[in-house]
């Protein structure tokens, strides 16, 4: 049988785990897990033991027990004691660790030196001042039912301060109560698809994320392609599924906004079939050619699901999103989320909250498209100079730009970036499997995610792996 205590960190400061078991009786069976605890790392050299008295009563033992336990390690050089210090790790117990050795990693295994995957903003630019203050003001000012069982609707706090910004920056017409907080867009499927709120078939772009996909397909809803143009996705085409997923301010991954025409249309066809929409506002806030793109939601809020995040605008580490519902979802996804929030900090809510009525989120948004729209024109700017046969698309917005490549060369182009230590993604990977649209090659470049000192050797690197003419 094993026995087992956990020490209450009043009596030594830390908390430690010892299981007494095997051969030999409790004083054999504590040499051993001391020993033990001390070669694999748990207890690290100089940490403090407890007292014989307060050890003997936790695990059941004479102190006698202890005693002799401590002064065998003592002897043996775990263990050192001294008048007025107690029981120590020696300082020279290191624990044991494996021999080294430098494995053989093919380059694709190694971090990226060179990291230009789309979707991931520059972590080194986090407002992390102003953060701190907004957190800082948010648990000053939080209520106390703040810090028990989450609503999962969200905080109201937060819910209030989108409803004002979404109306305002991104044309969103909705209410507090229409808002439900979730922990970003692939969440917000998982509630609609997994909790049966929605159900296939549901249409799709044909270039998209294949992890959305995956995603739909596991919740049981079958996945239909629509094929694209340089109007965006092909509305037109929607027949008889029960929803559609666009990208509508910034077609994800191949760039360019959905065309003022078929956003009408798109509207037409969920009323006349009674479906909706999800508007993934990708890239929303990221738009460099002065022509604003509000959102779809604007046009019929009934019949449009609004989903958003801060993953781009501030940080994916964040896990903070949210959905604008029409008003006979809402009920549905609340049911699916449960009676509590299970998955974003109500101070963190709190903070975004204060983030955004102080007007940090607006100027940090700026401040960012400005150094993004820096980072895309010397990305266009290299390639125009060092590769100039390579067309650039879908720079108007985003933190990504698509590069067309030669027809069959992409496959080669990204093995070529591979081996010299850049990572990023060819278009290929964002395909739709069931897609009759015709194979484009190309690279799919993200230009946020390298800090800035790094960027200009990120560029020499890629365009020194392009295909020739």
């Amino acid at each position: 049988m094993t026995d087992s205590w956990v020490n209450s960190a009043e009596r030594i400061g830390t908390d430690l785990h010892l299981e007494l078991d095997g051969p030999g009786g409790r004083r054999a069976a504590l040499i051993r897990a001391l020993r033990d605890a001390v070669r694999n790392g748990r207890l690290a050299p100089g940490t403090r033991l407890p007292p014989y008295r307060s050890l003997a009563a936790d695990l059941g033992v004479a102190r006698n027990t202890v005693a002799d336990a401590y002064a065998e390690l003592v002897a043996e050089g775990w263990l050192t004691a001294r008048q007025g210090s107690g029981t120590r790790v020696a300082e020279r117990a290191e624990p044991l660790r494996p021999p080294a050795r430098v494995p053989k990693t093919p380059p694709h295994a190694r971090a990226p030196r060179h990291d230009l995957r789309q979707g991931t903003p520059d972590a080194s630019s986090f407002p992390r001042s102003a953060w701190a203050t907004s957190y800082r003001r948010a648990l000053q000012q939080a209520p106390n039912q703040a810090f028990g069982p989450g609503d999962p609707a969200g905080r109201v706090e937060l819910r209030e301060a989108l409803t004002e910004y979404l109306a305002r920056a991104r044309g969103v017409r909705t209410e507090p109560g229409r808002i439900i907080i979730c922990s970003g867009f692939a969440h917000a499927l998982r509630l609609l698809f997994g909790g049966r709120v929605l159900r296939g078939p549901l249409a799709v772009e044909a270039y998209g994320l294949d992890f959305h996909r995956e995603l739909l397909t596991e919740a049981g809803a079958r996945t239909v392609p629509l094929p694209l143009d340089e109007h965006g996705a092909r509305v037109e085409r929607l027949e008889r599924e029960r929803a559609v997923l666009l990208t509508p301010a910034h077609q994800f991954p191949t760039g360019g906004p959905l065309h003022a025409t078929r956003r009408s249309a798109v509207i037409d066809w969920a009323r006349a079939r009674d479906g909706v929409i999800l508007e993934d506002d990708y890239d929303g806030e990221f738009r460099y050619d002065r022509k604003p793109v509000g959102a779809l939601q604007g046009l019929d809020p009934e019949r449009v699901i609004h989903i958003g995040s801060v993953s781009k605008s501030l940080s994916p580490a964040l896990r903070l999103g949210w959905m604008v519902l029409p008003e006979r979802y809402v009920a549905g996804v609340l049911a699916a989320k449960g009676d509590r929030e299970a998955w974003a900090s109500a101070l963190d809510q709190l903070s975004l909250a204060d983030f955004v009525v102080s007007g940090s989120y607006d100027r940090h948004v700026r401040r960012m498209r400005q150094r993004y729209r820096g980072r895309r024109d010397r990305l266009v700017a290299a390639l125009a100079e060092r590769a100039p046969h390579i067309e650039v698309t879908g720079v108007a917005a985003g933190l990504h730009a698509v590069l067309r490549l030669p027809p069959g060369t992409e496959r080669s182009a990204v093995k070529a970036a591979t081996w010299q230590g850049i990572a990023l993604d060819g278009l290929a990977a964002f395909r739709h499997p069931e897609t009759d649209m015709a194979v484009r090659d190309g690279l799919v470049v993200g230009y946020a995610t390298p800090s800035e000192h790094a960027y200009a050797a990120a560029l020499d690197a890629l365009c020194a792996v392009l295909p020739p003419r």
